[in-house]
């Protein structure tokens, strides 16, 4: 389980993004997000783009009580989500992960948003945050590498219901600051 005092879905808030709890009431909205083939295309699961097959992962979602729906803070419309467990290889640590984000969100900075809001909020509590993602998943391991994280081991785990590989990063708080204290140099003054 998590550790004492720590939020699993918290409410943040970023320059353009927001983050809150994953409730019933976001399912149209949700699958709406993700009814994008691309947005699959290099994941697992495929064809989670069809209703059929994302009610199953929109109800397991909301069962972890870790999940949070990514709104856009302009439109206030929901773009993504994003996930904390406690993954069984790191029992006393806490994970990021099942995130997806809509297409048209790509390229920019909001997965950097999202990541910066939830790892800040991570780094109160923990020392160390992992990602677990699928070998298939390219799109996944440059983003994680991105912000720091290095490639630690692989390990078949049961995270989505059945055992599979994944390959496992982890990221330091120390790791993290270097990286953000990077991106706050290039971004010069405001």
């Amino acid at each position: 389980m998590f550790k004492d005092g720590f939020d699993p879905q918290p409410q943040l808030a970023g320059s353009t993004l927001a983050i809150r709890a994953l409730n019933q009431a976001d399912f149209e909205g949700l699958f709406s997000a993700a009814s994008h083939p691309e947005i699959w295309a290099g994941h697992p699961a495929k064809d989670r783009y069809q209703k059929e097959k994302f009610e199953p992962y929109f109800a397991s979602l909301l069962d972890s009580q870790g999940a949070v729906v990514v709104t856009d803070r302009q439109s206030d419309a929901i773009i993504g989500c994003s996930r904390y467990y406690v993954a069984p290889d790191q029992p006393d640590g806490i994970s990021i992960g099942f995130t997806f984000l809509h297409h048209a969100y790509w390229g920019g900075g909001a997965n950097y948003e999202l990541k910066r809001l939830m790892l800040e909020h991570a780094f109160k509590t923990y020392p160390e945050v992992w990602f677990h993602i699928a070998p298939s998943n390219v799109r996944s391991q440059k983003a994680t590498a991105k912000l720091g994280a290095e490639h630690a081991y692989d390990a078949t785990l049961n995270l989505a219901g059945s055992p599979a590989p994944w390959l496992c990063f982890r990221l330091t708080k120390e790791a993290w600051e270097r990286i953000r204290q990077m991106r706050s140099d290039q971004a010069g003054p405001r």
